[in-house]
């Protein structure tokens, strides 16, 4: 059995009461000298929105990291306009022995997000 995340997502197209399938998203860690964004994987929601394996224990480590979900691709392969071309949710991780779930409740021109576990 593979490991499981310790950081998970689930994307909900609201709008529709339906998971969001098939969204592209990316997951990226801030070099805290650089003060640039490195890309740590990439991956698509599954039919449930979801999108398993994002990071690996060893690799989740302190820092801030962000998730970017490509929301008006989604959008567009729907044939319906959005507002926002893409999401992105910044936070700080400071405990990596936690779990973290970060789910994106969005319609077409709103969004939210929270702290899961």
């Amino acid at each position: 059995m593979a490991e499981s995340s310790p950081l998970t997502t689930h994307v909900l197209n609201a709008a529709d009461g339906i998971p969001a399938a098939r969204m592209a998203l990316s997951l990226h860690r801030l070099d805290s000298k650089l003060m640039i964004w490195a890309m740590l994987s990439v991956g698509t929601t599954n039919q449930d929105g979801r999108c398993p394996g994002l990071i690996n224990q060893e690799t989740f480590t302190p820092g801030m990291y962000k998730l970017r979900f490509e929301t008006g691709s989604y959008w567009e392969g729907l044939g319906q306009p959005s507002f926002y071309p893409y999401v992105e949710v910044v936070f700080t991780i400071s405990a990596p022995e936690q779990r973290f779930h970060i789910p994106l409740l969005m319609s077409r021109f709103s969004y939210s997000t929270y702290r899961g576990s």
